[in-house]
């Protein structure tokens, strides 16, 4: 898994959220293969066009465009048609870090509720409780949110690698990042 030219892979992230004074949760799962060095943007700072070097070392390349998994998962109550909307959002926190998804990449998401309907005694009626369309807002922030920062958090928890035929891939500096940022006060 390569992303920004860095070594990508899984990362995780999630929000809690107040809905009509109920506490929810939204968690989210990348796997993260995507992304050209120059696009890549964290905190809204361009680092990767500040990190010009340790790019991977290819031999025999074969390279051909990423792609990315992003599974969303929320105790929120939410129907398939709010739940559509919801997976639409991944496009959202996955722009945030920089990437516009090329012509060849491709990209899998998925949203699931793991609300349960509630039956009456003899199992013959269930009754759902859903938030309504138009209180979804939050949900989507925290998609948004939550995608982004699990697209970093895939970086960071990244480790340098080398693969078959001398194939090598850098981890995203540490040190390097965090200066980049504190120039931009973030």
């Amino acid at each position: 898994m390569i992303c920004y030219w860095f070594k990508g892979g899984s990362g995780t992230a999630s929000r809690i959220f107040t809905i009509d004074s109920v506490q929810y949760t939204l968690g989210v799962f990348v796997q993260a293969n995507f992304g050209t060095r120059k696009d890549l943007v964290v905190s809204g700072v361009p680092v990767g066009k500040q990190i010009l070097d340790l790019e991977p070392i290819e031999n025999h390349v074969n390279r051909k465009d990423g792609s990315i998994i992003v599974i969303v998962a929320t105790d929120a109550p939410l129907l398939p048609g709010a739940l559509k909307l919801v997976a639409k959002r991944v496009t959202h926190g996955i722009a945030r870090t920089g990437t516009y998804s090329s012509n060849g990449s491709g990209e899998i998401f998925l949203a699931l509720s793991t609300a349960s309907p509630k039956y009456n005694n003899e199992y013959t009626e269930e009754t759902w409780k859903v938030i309504t369309k138009w209180n979804l807002d939050q949900v989507f922030r925290a998609t948004v949110e939550a995608t982004e920062e699990a697209i970093i958090i895939a970086l960071l928890a990244a480790e340098d690698m080398e693969g078959k035929n001398g194939n090598k891939v850098f981890a995203l500096p540490h040190k390097r990042l965090q200066e980049i940022l504190q120039k931009y006060n973030r």
